[in-house]
């Protein structure tokens, strides 16, 4: 059986000062990070994480900190943290349903790339975060390598996998009319 792996790199560092509270415990989760001087460079060897186990205390302490500011997933652990019952210490966050309609193949983006893009929204000081995935297989099947890059802006998320590129080589192999 052959095990996928997407390690991913958000080559821009996040400066601390651009993210509230909440999306710092998100995209820390989400991620593998190291500090990078004021700020927090993320990464993941395996790929981003889709659900993980969160405190409440943490959470309700991040979103409290966080109040005021525009922000998607503000909105969204705002209405999830009204549910959470003043027994539970953890609850098991699944971002795949975070966004209605946001999930893997949606227009609208993965959950991370919205967040970044709140993120870069607000910044005085970034106007786009760049990142980069590779596709990757323990076993050598046709659909196990690859890549993509995203761009993230505050008005778009662009991304391109290597698939979608080598598409494009052909598409214009049949429409260009070669030298004249």
């Amino acid at each position: 059986m052959a095990d996928y792996h997407s390690p991913t790199v958000v080559q821009t560092t996040i400066p601390n000062s651009d993210m509230t509270p909440l999306e710092r415990l998100l995209l820390s989760r989400i991620f593998e990070t190291e500090p990078d001087g004021d700020g927090l460079y993320f990464f993941s060897e395996t790929g981003p994480c889709d659900t993980f186990e969160l405190a409440v205390g943490d959470l309700r302490a991040a979103l409290t900190q966080s109040t005021g500011v525009a922000s998607t997933a503000g909105d969204y652990f705002a209405l999830r943290v009204a549910d959470i019952g003043d027994y539970e210490t953890h609850i098991d966050v699944d971002l795949r349903g975070m966004f209605s309609g946001a999930g893997q193949n949606s227009s609208r983006g993965r959950p991370w790339e919205l967040i970044l893009q709140d993120v870069v929204r607000r910044s005085p000081t970034i106007d786009h975060v760049t990142v980069v995935s590779v596709f990757t297989c323990t076993k050598v099947c046709p659909d196990g390598f690859g890549g993509m890059a995203v761009l993230i802006t505050a008005d778009a998320i662009k991304s391109k996998s290597t698939s979608d590129i080598l598409e494009d080589f052909l598409a214009e192999m049949t429409t260009d009319p070669g030298p004249a």
